[in-house]
């Protein structure tokens, strides 16, 4: 009898099946399915935070044969000038500082003025900028006066414009067609010292005159020449 009992229990055991619930069972599945998901998203977070560092933009500075770096500047009388607006025209700039002895030289001798005032009436802008940590406008309006030039004298004094055409001395010449194109950046003139007095090559009527005849430029860039820009300190 106790035979029958323990071979029909054992029989019964074999039978049947232990069976843990479903919920049980998926839940490790779950666990690291959602471990994985947090790892994938965590590493997608990362991934963009190093491809946003990838594409990230430097301040554009000027480069000869591409657009001139935008600006909005106040002149000494407060009025604003916009690179964009001169757009078809060809633009000259001009960094300066009164109070440097090459540029001294150069408005004494009226190389500026003179130089502007031999292009079309119209064809051609002229824009002085000073980008010195010390320009004030005042001053910039009374030297205007003393020296009887047209054109205005622009306020950059924290010197970001300067900076974005990596403007070195006084003067510095840039030429932009009428594209808005940077076609030239360097010296005025190849006289430095002041000692030619025949043979000087004029760089900036050179370029605006080939510009404006619509030819091919031979020379985009010379060694500018002068008193180094005085930019704010950072």
């Amino acid at each position: 009898m106790r035979y029958i009992v323990f071979t029909s229990l054992f029989v019964l055991g074999m039978g049947c099946k232990s069976e843990v619930p479903k919920a049980a069972a998926d839940a490790p599945a779950k666990i690291v399915k959602k471990a994985e998901l947090e790892t994938a998203g965590l590493k997608e977070k990362v991934e963009k935070k190093v491809v946003a560092k990838k594409v990230e933009v430097p301040a554009k500075v000027a480069t000869v044969g591409k657009a001139a770096p935008a600006f909005t500047l106040k002149d000494q009388d407060g009025k604003e000038h916009t690179l964009a607006d001169l757009k078809g025209s060809i633009v000259v700039l001009e960094w300066t500082s009164p109070s440097c002895p090459y540029v001294v030289r150069h408005y004494d001798s009226k190389t500026m003025s003179n130089t502007f005032s031999k292009f079309p009436a119209g064809k051609v802008k002229w824009l002085a900028i000073d980008s010195s940590n010390f320009v004030e406008p005042e001053k910039s309006a009374a030297w205007k006066k003393e020296q009887g030039f047209d054109y205005p004298v622009l306020q950059d004094k924290d010197g970001k414009v300067g900076q974005s055409y990596a403007a070195k001395t006084t003067p510095h010449m840039y030429v932009i067609d009428a594209k808005g194109v940077l076609r030239y950046s360097g010296a005025i003139d190849d006289n430095p010292h002041g000692d030619k007095k025949e043979g000087i090559t004029n760089y900036v009527e050179t370029t605006v005159n080939t510009l404006l005849a619509g030819k091919e430029l031979e020379k985009t860039t010379t060694k500018p020449y002068g008193c180094g820009v005085k930019y704010a300190s950072k």
